[in-house]
């Protein structure tokens, strides 16, 4: 496949016309259909900045690469639904059975970023891993299905059907608006609040493990280096903090091979 075949495969992949491509590269959308037709090719400034635009890296378009097929979603959010709710009602987590009908009703509608999948895929994804590292602890998997529900859905701690202690705990991981405030201000309170709570930490970094690896789904180069930039600074430290509870000690070690791993296999990929 040619320079212009896999760009122009890659812009329709996205829905976007020559123009609109154009337009954001500030260019006319004969330059981009010159391209597309392998008559001219973008100069290296354009090339990386057209990358950006479709979601790609520079190499993905200028290389023959095999294809590989890729899933979408690892599983599927209907059993992992049905997992968490015959494993609660098994152990008696009275307040993950609450937060996860909660949960499916208040993320209703909304998909991940950049896909199709159900938005509910993500907390109940964090739930099975939390579960998965045989921590059965009600609080924990109650509040890993709502930590988004104030930020994303507009609810508020009063309308959780969970008990004060959970409600904390929620509000540990949803990040304050701070008008005027820089996203470097934003995050270093935000962060402070999340250490001060071991179980925040926990769920914390199970949530930026599952994000990590949705990454490749459509993020930008600049927001792929983003988020590992903010990773090493921000949520490793989080790690050190489970490192030193004899409780979390096997979570400890899992995430941190888990995320450290997937940090070092998008640095060299990019």
């Amino acid at each position: 496949m040619s320079l212009g075949e896999r760009i122009k495969e890659k812009r329709e992949q996205l829905g976007l016309t020559q123009e609109e491509v154009a337009k954001q590269l500030e260019i006319s959308f004969q330059a981009v259909s010159s391209w597309e037709r392998d008559e001219y090719k973008p100069d290296t400034k354009n090339l990386i900045k057209l990358a950006d635009i479709l979601n790609t890296s520079v190499s993905s378009l200028v290389e023959d690469k095999i294809s590989f097929k890729t899933k979408k979603e690892i599983y599927d959010w209907k059993h992992m639904k049905t997992y968490v709710k015959t494993t609660a009602k098994h152990y008696k987590l009275s307040n993950t059975l609450k937060a996860l009908d909660y949960a499916m009703e208040a993320h209703k509608g909304q998909s991940r970023k950049k896909s199709d999948v159900p938005y509910i895929y993500h907390p109940l994804n964090m739930a099975c891993h939390i579960l998965a590292l045989d921590i059965m602890d009600d609080e924990i998997i109650a509040a890993t299905l709502l930590h988004d529900v104030i930020e994303d859905c507009g609810k508020s701690y009063e309308d959780l059907p969970v008990k004060d202690s959970i409600k904390k705990l929620v509000n540990d991981l949803t990040r304050e608006e701070i008008p005027g405030a820089s996203r470097k201000e934003k995050l270093t309170k935000y962060y402070k609040k999340i250490k001060s709570n071991p179980k925040a930490c926990l769920i914390k970094c199970v949530d930026r493990c599952n994000n990590l690896t949705t990454m490749s789904w459509g993020l930008s180069r600049d927001r792929i280096y983003r988020t590992i930039s903010e990773t090493e600074e921000y949520v490793l430290p989080l790690l050190k903090v489970l490192k030193n509870i004899p409780e979390y000690n096997n979570a400890y070690w899992l995430l941190n091979y888990q995320i450290e791993s997937m940090l070092d296999i998008y640095k060299r990929l990019l």
